[in-house]
């Protein structure tokens, strides 16, 4: 695979081609959104089997070839079945839309003062139970490297 961070144009070609690459999205209503000419911004949502939904947000800086900032949540719409049901991105992906059921969420919000996180700081993934002040370390999330396609493996994975 080419650097995705090599230019706008590759970090667009990397995110338009996820549903071709793995067969469990089911729906993508991912945009590019060009925030200046090395400089832009990847948002929206993944659709997977069950209801399952990967929203994402990206922050990109193809000047550094990083990610300079990200928020991705995993959820269960409440919604009836069949993607045709949701309602967009920006109102499925708020942190307060009531019709989801959310797992875990992953940011790089930094918590200085936990010493649990410290080994992937500022890196994080929210889990269960108390999910918005129980976080465990995210060694598999980067600034420098694409995140989704490990996302996207972790949310086809089965659950054991």
């Amino acid at each position: 695979m080419p650097n995705p961070f090599a230019s706008p144009e590759a970090y667009q070609d990397f995110v338009y081609a996820l549903q071709e690459r793995y067969a469990g999205i089911l729906r993508s209503t991912l945009v590019y959104v060009s925030t200046g000419a090395l400089f832009g911004r990847v948002e929206g949502m993944l659709v997977f089997a069950s209801d399952v939904i990967l929203c994402v947000q990206e922050y990109l800086n193809f000047e550094l070839g990083i990610i300079e900032g990200y928020g991705y949540e995993v959820s269960r719409s409440q919604l009836a079945s069949g993607s045709s049901a949701l309602p967009t991105a920006s109102e499925y992906c708020k942190a307060s839309y009531p019709h989801k059921d959310k797992f875990y969420w992953y940011d790089p919000f930094p918590h200085p003062n936990d010493r649990t996180l410290v080994s992937t700081h500022p890196h994080h993934k929210h889990i269960p139970p108390d999910i918005k002040h129980h976080r465990i370390p995210a060694p598999e999330m980067s600034f420098t490297r694409p995140n989704l396609p490990f996302l996207i493996e972790e949310v086809e994975r089965p659950v054991k």
